[in-house]
């Protein structure tokens, strides 16, 4: 992390005591601001939209029903500014930068100009990072506002357009609901797509207004002002009448010009090929569930995402259960799990018998899980995993190109049939629990790993069902490394019968370089043993990683 000892020193003057002080203009507070529903001074002086309902010639609407429909009590809580945001006396502004919280735009400069020394040693020394799409809060210290919400926005792709869009939604949200969060009832937000995030003007003020509008629908109280620049604010004005209308004429006039992407539930953008499907399998009656969330992996995007479900070949099972025999209704014989439990079994054989027991298994109620997870999460917490963590085998290791954790698992280091397997599990939850709470990844390196490394699939199929819908819904990505018959024979069958929400997630890669389309080589912390492994098996080009980010072959 680059130290910022350096910048933002402009505008202070010395005061008693040796300690600099900012030079603050007059503040600018709420009251003084004009609501976007306050009623014009003179008649006309409101541009006024055309009335497309009067053009004959003109194409239907988009909508049949206008999906933010004119309402005085949020229109008087929200407010388009022209101004310095440092100088808003309110209860949060927002700053914009990057994940080391130091870029240096038009507004991080006033903002830290202005609240002191203080603002720059706080973010270096006791927040450090913020990922992209998140947020962290700092005191205002000598800026009116108390509170200043520090957010990254992601840098515009057009190749990943709607993983950039999303991204974008994330920070809007994230600094609204950080607010309510706190309790601040006034919060004045920034253009988070800056000029220099070379996202569209135009898409981005569509992301902003709409998740501002959900926000202030849910919440009654608060007061949200949009500070801009003056580039900025004509956009803002132009378009804030389709998600703010301020009379009938203008509740119309948006059912024909709002983009039929109006957003969800909290304005987030939504893709009609990415909508979950439920297809109905008469053979079984096994729920395959969907993730609602896009995937943003590069390697994911690059995939096809209308994916569904609808050939999976159930034949074989069919056939090793015997079809509708009562004997695929019976529970297994616990006596003989236990016999198997003292032995090694081959690989087939344990497909066999515990693959066909995970096509009859049904998760329990959520409530049971998150009981049962809860009881866990207090084990891990309190009881000693030290045998389990020393091995070194489960890690965080930096953060994606889209700034979501890294974690690392070395199946060589995993000794699966000398370890304690539920202290294991205890681990994994203690490590796990604070990154699952938004987006990660997952990298699995099988490189030289040996039958004593692999686990039952008995035992992850307890964990899967163990393990709540955080972890399932937040995975982006599992990639296997080196991957080998073994892996591929049972990724396809766990996520064919048992954990069918993260199969298209799943991605086998066959040398460490193909990984640095999604993780540069600076955040990706990996034993000596694989990379010398890599480069014994796909050659010195190890060095020169490619940078064609197609979608590798599962």
């Amino acid at each position: 992390m680059r130290l910022v000892s350096d910048i933002y020193n402009e505008n202070i003057e010395p005061s008693l005591g040796g300690i600099t002080k900012p030079i603050i203009p007059h503040y600018v507070t709420v009251e003084s601001l004009k609501p976007w529903g306050a009623k014009e001074s003179s008649q006309g002086s409101r541009p006024r939209p055309a009335d497309y309902s009067q053009i004959h010639n003109a194409e239907g609407p988009r909508h049949d029903a206008c999906p933010f429909p004119c309402d005085e009590q949020i229109n008087q809580r929200f407010v388009i500014w022209q101004g310095d945001i440092s100088l808003l006396a309110v209860d949060a502004i927002t700053n914009t930068t990057d994940e080391t919280l130091t870029e240096k735009n038009r507004i991080s400069k006033k903002i830290f100009g202005r609240a002191g020394a203080a603002l720059t040693s706080a973010v270096v020394h006791d927040v450090g990072r913020c990922k992209t799409g998140e947020v962290c809060v700092t005191p205002g210290f000598f800026l009116p506002a108390k509170y200043i919400i520090h957010t990254v926005g992601p840098i515009y792709s057009e190749k990943y357009r709607s993983a950039s869009e999303n991204t974008l939604h994330s920070c809007y949200r994230n600094v609204l609901y950080k607010a309510k969060e706190l309790g601040l009832r006034t919060v004045a937000l920034c253009d988070i797509s800056s000029v220099q995030r070379n996202f569209p003007p135009d898409t981005a003020a569509h992301i902003a207004l709409r998740t501002i509008r959900r926000f202030l629908e849910q919440y009654r109280a608060e007061i949200v002002i949009a500070c801009l620049e003056p580039n900025e604010r004509g956009i803002y004005e132009v378009l804030a009448p389709l998600y703010f209308p301020r009379d009938p004429l203008e509740e119309r006039s948006a059912l024909w010009q709002l983009p039929k992407d109006v957003g969800g539930a909290y304005g987030e953008p939504q893709l009609a090929d990415r909508q979950i499907r439920i297809i109905h399998n008469p053979q079984h009656s096994v729920m395959i569930e969907a993730d609602d969330e896009s995937d943003t992996s590069p390697h994911d995007l690059e995939m096809g995402s209308d994916v569904e479900y609808n050939n999976i070949n159930l034949s074989l099972a069919t056939h090793l259960t015997g079809g509708t025999h009562s004997f695929t209704h019976m529970q297994g014989d616990l006596d003989r799990q236990r016999l198997l439990g003292d032995r090694p079994r081959m690989v087939y054989e344990s497909v066999l018998d515990e693959g066909l027991e995970g096509l009859e298994h049904q998760e329990s109620s959520p409530l049971l899980v998150d009981c049962e997870y809860e009881r866990l999460l207090r084990r891990a917490k309190s009881e000693d995993l030290s045998e389990v963590s020393g091995i070194g085998c489960l890690y965080q290791s930096g953060v994606d190109r889209l700034g979501r954790p890294v974690v690392v698992f070395c199946g060589k280091w995993f000794p699966a049939q000398n370890i304690d397997l539920e202290k294991a599990l205890l681990y994994l939850i203690y490590l796990l629990d604070p990154i699952v709470k938004g987006d990660y990844v997952i990298a699995y390196f099988h490189t030289l790993t040996s039958s004593n490394n692999y686990p039952s699939l008995h035992w992850l199929k307890d964990v899967y069902s163990i393990l709540p819908y955080k972890y399932k819904k937040n995975l982006k990505a599992f990639y296997i490394v080196h991957p080998t018959f073994w892996t591929k024979m049972m990724t396809w069958w766990f996520t064919t019968f048992m954990a069918p929400a993260i199969k298209t997630k799943v991605h086998s890669l066959p040398g460490v370089e193909h990984l640095y389309s999604a993780i540069t080589k600076d955040q990706l912390e990996i034993p000596a043993y694989i990379t010398e492994y890599d480069m014994a098996t796909n050659g010195i080009h190890y060095f020169q990683p490619v940078t064609n980010t197609s979608s590798p072959a599962s």
